[in-house]
Protein backbone atom coordinates (compact mmCIF):
# COMPACT_ATOMS: atom_id res chain seq x y z
CA UNK A 1 0.00 0.00 0.00
CA UNK A 2 1.24 3.07 -0.74
CA UNK A 3 1.09 6.52 1.23
CA UNK A 4 0.35 9.86 0.25
CA UNK A 5 -0.15 13.14 2.59
CA UNK A 6 -2.96 15.15 1.90
CA UNK A 7 -1.60 18.63 2.46
CA UNK A 8 -0.11 21.70 0.88
CA UNK A 9 2.11 22.11 4.55
CA UNK A 10 6.03 22.20 3.53
CA UNK A 11 7.18 21.18 6.99
CA UNK A 12 4.63 17.94 7.26
CA UNK A 13 5.43 16.90 4.15
CA UNK A 14 8.85 16.76 4.94
CA UNK A 15 8.33 15.06 7.95
CA UNK A 16 6.17 12.32 6.71
CA UNK A 17 9.06 12.18 3.57
CA UNK A 18 11.75 12.11 6.26
CA UNK A 19 10.14 8.62 8.04
CA UNK A 20 10.80 7.19 4.99
CA UNK A 21 7.39 5.83 3.97
CA UNK A 22 6.33 8.32 1.84
CA UNK A 23 5.03 7.43 -1.48
CA UNK A 24 3.37 10.96 -2.75
CA UNK A 25 1.35 14.07 -1.77
CA UNK A 26 -2.38 15.08 -2.84
CA UNK A 27 -3.33 18.37 -2.28
CA UNK A 28 -5.83 20.87 -3.54
CA UNK A 29 -7.43 24.58 -3.78
CA UNK A 30 -8.75 24.39 -0.33
CA UNK A 31 -5.66 23.17 1.44
CA UNK A 32 -3.30 25.54 -0.58
CA UNK A 33 -5.56 28.47 0.54
CA UNK A 34 -4.74 27.07 4.48
CA UNK A 35 -0.91 27.76 3.92
CA UNK A 36 -2.09 31.11 2.38
CA UNK A 37 -0.66 30.51 -1.05
CA UNK A 38 -3.44 32.05 -3.17
CA UNK A 39 -3.25 33.23 -6.98
CA UNK A 40 -1.82 30.97 -10.02
CA UNK A 41 2.00 31.61 -9.80
CA UNK A 42 2.74 31.31 -6.11
CA UNK A 43 0.44 28.04 -6.48
CA UNK A 44 2.33 26.72 -9.15
CA UNK A 45 4.99 27.66 -7.58
CA UNK A 46 4.30 25.73 -4.39
CA UNK A 47 3.63 22.25 -6.99
CA UNK A 48 7.37 22.91 -7.76
CA UNK A 49 8.50 22.99 -4.04
CA UNK A 50 6.46 19.90 -3.37
CA UNK A 51 8.01 17.96 -5.64
CA UNK A 52 11.66 19.16 -4.78
CA UNK A 53 10.68 17.07 -1.29
CA UNK A 54 9.07 14.01 -2.37
CA UNK A 55 10.25 11.36 -5.00
CA UNK A 56 6.61 10.33 -5.95
CA UNK A 57 3.62 11.56 -7.51
CA UNK A 58 2.00 15.20 -6.46
CA UNK A 59 -1.50 15.31 -7.32
CA UNK A 60 -2.42 19.07 -8.49
CA UNK A 61 -5.92 20.21 -9.14
CA UNK A 62 -7.53 21.43 -11.81
CA UNK A 63 -9.86 24.58 -11.13
CA UNK A 64 -11.75 24.89 -14.30
CA UNK A 65 -15.34 22.66 -14.66
CA UNK A 66 -15.08 22.76 -18.39
CA UNK A 67 -13.45 20.87 -20.96
CA UNK A 68 -11.28 23.22 -22.59
CA UNK A 69 -10.34 24.93 -18.89
CA UNK A 70 -9.50 21.77 -17.76
CA UNK A 71 -7.10 20.82 -20.79
CA UNK A 72 -5.47 24.01 -20.84
CA UNK A 73 -4.80 23.57 -16.93
CA UNK A 74 -3.83 20.30 -17.06
CA UNK A 75 -1.12 20.39 -19.31
CA UNK A 76 0.59 23.31 -18.07
CA UNK A 77 0.48 21.49 -13.97
CA UNK A 78 2.27 18.35 -16.60
CA UNK A 79 4.71 20.38 -18.21
CA UNK A 80 6.08 21.27 -14.94
CA UNK A 81 7.56 17.97 -13.82
CA UNK A 82 7.07 14.39 -14.39
CA UNK A 83 6.06 13.56 -10.84
CA UNK A 84 2.69 15.76 -11.32
CA UNK A 85 -0.86 13.82 -11.47
CA UNK A 86 -3.79 16.00 -13.16
CA UNK A 87 -6.51 16.29 -10.51
CA UNK A 88 -9.78 16.03 -11.71
CA UNK A 89 -13.56 16.30 -11.08
CA UNK A 90 -15.93 13.07 -11.35
CA UNK A 91 -17.85 15.31 -13.49
CA UNK A 92 -18.25 14.53 -17.32
CA UNK A 93 -16.12 17.22 -18.55
CA UNK A 94 -14.05 15.79 -16.49
CA UNK A 95 -14.10 12.08 -17.07
CA UNK A 96 -14.07 13.84 -20.72
CA UNK A 97 -10.50 15.16 -19.92
CA UNK A 98 -9.28 12.07 -18.33
CA UNK A 99 -9.88 9.95 -21.71
CA UNK A 100 -7.84 13.43 -23.33
CA UNK A 101 -5.15 13.20 -20.42
CA UNK A 102 -4.50 9.13 -20.66
CA UNK A 103 -4.39 8.91 -24.74
CA UNK A 104 -1.61 12.05 -24.12
CA UNK A 105 0.20 9.84 -21.62
CA UNK A 106 -0.41 12.18 -18.94
CA UNK A 107 -1.08 11.14 -15.39
CA UNK A 108 -4.37 11.81 -14.07
CA UNK A 109 -6.48 11.65 -10.43
CA UNK A 110 -9.80 11.26 -11.07
CA UNK A 111 -11.43 13.05 -7.39
CA UNK A 112 -14.63 13.50 -5.28
CA UNK A 113 -15.58 10.40 -6.23
CA UNK A 114 -18.41 8.66 -3.85
CA UNK A 115 -20.07 5.70 -6.26
CA UNK A 116 -18.91 2.74 -7.53
CA UNK A 117 -20.27 3.77 -10.82
CA UNK A 118 -17.86 6.71 -10.91
CA UNK A 119 -15.07 4.72 -10.18
CA UNK A 120 -15.70 2.70 -13.22
CA UNK A 121 -16.60 5.23 -15.38
CA UNK A 122 -13.04 6.77 -14.01
CA UNK A 123 -11.34 3.27 -15.05
CA UNK A 124 -12.82 3.29 -18.21
CA UNK A 125 -11.49 6.73 -19.36
CA UNK A 126 -8.31 5.41 -17.92
CA UNK A 127 -7.41 7.09 -14.79
CA UNK A 128 -4.32 6.56 -13.31
CA UNK A 129 -5.40 6.82 -9.89
CA UNK A 130 -9.47 7.31 -8.87
CA UNK A 131 -10.24 9.10 -5.37
CA UNK A 132 -13.21 7.82 -3.32
CA UNK A 133 -13.58 9.76 -0.64
CA UNK A 134 -14.18 7.54 2.68
CA UNK A 135 -14.44 10.02 5.59
CA UNK A 136 -17.05 12.30 3.62
CA UNK A 137 -19.44 9.27 3.06
CA UNK A 138 -18.56 8.33 6.60
CA UNK A 139 -20.04 11.97 7.67
CA UNK A 140 -23.44 11.35 6.09
CA UNK A 141 -23.51 7.72 7.75
CA UNK A 142 -22.64 5.73 4.80
CA UNK A 143 -20.04 3.00 4.89
CA UNK A 144 -17.19 4.78 3.19
CA UNK A 145 -15.35 2.04 3.63
CA UNK A 146 -17.61 -0.35 1.57
CA UNK A 147 -17.37 1.97 -1.59
CA UNK A 148 -13.60 0.95 -1.47
CA UNK A 149 -14.59 -2.96 -1.41
CA UNK A 150 -16.79 -2.64 -4.28
CA UNK A 151 -14.49 -1.31 -6.00
CA UNK A 152 -11.81 -3.19 -5.18
CA UNK A 153 -14.34 -6.19 -6.99
CA UNK A 154 -14.81 -4.74 -10.22
CA UNK A 155 -11.56 -3.08 -10.89
CA UNK A 156 -10.09 -6.77 -10.28
CA UNK A 157 -13.12 -8.14 -12.04
CA UNK A 158 -11.98 -6.73 -15.19
CA UNK A 159 -8.02 -6.08 -14.60
CA UNK A 160 -8.75 -1.99 -14.84
CA UNK A 161 -5.09 -0.48 -13.96
CA UNK A 162 -6.61 2.60 -12.35
CA UNK A 163 -5.29 2.29 -8.46
CA UNK A 164 -7.52 3.02 -5.56
CA UNK A 165 -6.48 5.85 -3.36
CA UNK A 166 -8.68 5.98 -0.76
CA UNK A 167 -9.18 10.15 0.35
CA UNK A 168 -10.43 12.04 3.20
CA UNK A 169 -9.04 9.23 5.46
CA UNK A 170 -9.35 10.59 9.22
CA UNK A 171 -7.53 8.35 11.05
CA UNK A 172 -5.54 5.79 11.87
CA UNK A 173 -8.17 2.72 11.45
CA UNK A 174 -9.38 4.04 8.48
CA UNK A 175 -5.86 3.52 7.29
CA UNK A 176 -5.47 0.01 8.25
CA UNK A 177 -9.38 -0.99 7.31
CA UNK A 178 -8.79 0.28 3.40
CA UNK A 179 -5.23 -1.61 3.31
CA UNK A 180 -7.06 -5.30 4.88
CA UNK A 181 -9.24 -4.18 1.47
CA UNK A 182 -6.74 -4.06 -0.89
CA UNK A 183 -6.71 0.08 -1.51
CA UNK A 184 -3.51 0.57 -3.52
CA UNK A 185 -3.03 4.06 -1.66
CA UNK A 186 -4.21 6.10 1.10
CA UNK A 187 -3.98 9.82 1.57
CA UNK A 188 -4.44 11.59 4.97
CA UNK A 189 -3.19 13.62 7.30
CA UNK A 190 0.55 13.09 8.82
CA UNK A 191 -1.13 12.21 11.91
CA UNK A 192 -2.92 9.01 9.85
CA UNK A 193 0.56 7.99 9.25
CA UNK A 194 2.21 8.57 12.72
CA UNK A 195 -0.83 7.42 14.65
CA UNK A 196 0.40 3.34 13.17
CA UNK A 197 3.66 3.85 15.26
CA UNK A 198 1.28 4.01 18.68
CA UNK A 199 0.91 1.08 20.83
CA UNK A 200 0.70 1.45 24.63
CA UNK A 201 2.36 -1.56 25.09
CA UNK A 202 5.43 -0.40 22.96
CA UNK A 203 5.64 2.29 25.21
CA UNK A 204 5.64 0.15 28.05
CA UNK A 205 8.06 -2.48 26.78
CA UNK A 206 10.29 0.57 25.90
CA UNK A 207 10.45 2.03 29.25
CA UNK A 208 11.33 -0.79 30.61
CA UNK A 209 14.09 -2.33 28.75
CA UNK A 210 15.53 1.19 29.27
CA UNK A 211 14.64 1.20 33.25
CA UNK A 212 16.54 -2.56 32.97
CA UNK A 213 19.62 -0.91 31.05
CA UNK A 214 19.54 1.48 33.64
CA UNK A 215 19.90 -0.65 36.49
CA UNK A 216 22.67 -2.91 34.74
CA UNK A 217 24.71 0.30 34.46
CA UNK A 218 24.65 2.11 37.89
Amino acid sequence: MKFFIDTANLDQITMAQSMGVLDGVTTNPSLMAKEGITGKENILNHYKKICDIVDGHVSAEVISTEYEGMIKEGEALAAMNDQIVVKLPMIKDGVRACKYFNDKGIKTNVTLVFSAGQALLAAKAGATYVSPFIGRLDDISTDGLNLIAEIRMIYDNYAFDTEILAASVRHTMHVIDCAKLGADVMTGPLSSIEGLLKHPLTDIGLAKFLADYAKGND
